[in-house]
């Protein structure tokens, strides 16, 4: 995902969250506070924490809830894959474009359907022009293979990351765990955190429960 998004949440601008106790008042908790513990239970492998401290933030900050992909990313790891295709449904209005976005999208609804029924679901992209993600998208509509994505990702490591990220991720979705977790271990590689940013520790939290 682009990381910009994150940088749109308006957090730490006075919004604040009261934890309620019949024996004392809890002191407030400022979203953006909220946003970096679900990160950091997301690293942890506590996903079910991640999603629901991404949940709190969505409630204190509703205009903001359809930024939150990182909440998205949580709620598949959580197995919440109902609220997670609503997450991406619901980036898809402030983000058209990105590709990401329906790649997890159809993540989710393969877990909670099947692969055909998620391929049906695809969400439609604008020009994403970061390689290899038109690509990515045309594997996850089903007209290019797993190894076009990769010839088309070059010799670049952004491109290398990517795709080797999104065939994994597809590979899960297939039911080919080996295969999935073959090109997930690749993406996790040290190599690549420059140009993986969030996605690169998406990456290694993968590697490291499968």
């Amino acid at each position: 995902m682009r990381f910009w998004v994150l940088g749109s949440l308006v957090l730490g601008s006075g919004f604040a969250v009261y934890a309620q106790s019949p024996q004392a008042p809890q002191a407030p908790q400022a979203p953006q506070a909220m946003m970096s513990r679900a990160v950091t239970d997301f690293e942890n492998g506590r996903f079910a924490e991640s999603a629901a401290g991404f949940d709190s933030v969505a409630k204190a900050v509703p205009d903001q809830a359809p930024y939150l992909w990182q909440r998205g990313i949580a709620l598949y790891y959580a197995g919440r894959y109902d609220d997670c295709r609503r997450q991406f449904e619901s980036h898809r209005s402030v983000n058209p474009d990105d590709v990401e976005n329906a790649a997890w999208h159809f993540l989710c609804v393969a877990r909670a359907e099947s692969p055909a029924k998620a391929r049906a679901a695809l969400l439609p992209v604008g020009p994403d022009a970061r390689v290899p993600m038109r690509q990515v998208y045309q594997m996850f509509r089903g007209t290019l293979t797993p190894e076009q994505v990769l010839s088309a990702a070059g010799s670049q490591p952004d491109g290398q990351f990517y795709a080797h990220l999104y065939v994994g991720l597809y590979f899960e979705a297939m039911g080919m765990k080996d295969r999935a977790l073959e090109h997930i271990r690749i993406a996790a590689a040290e190599r690549f955190e420059r140009y993986g940013g969030y996605m690169h520790m998406v990456a290694r939290v993968h590697a490291r429960k499968s």
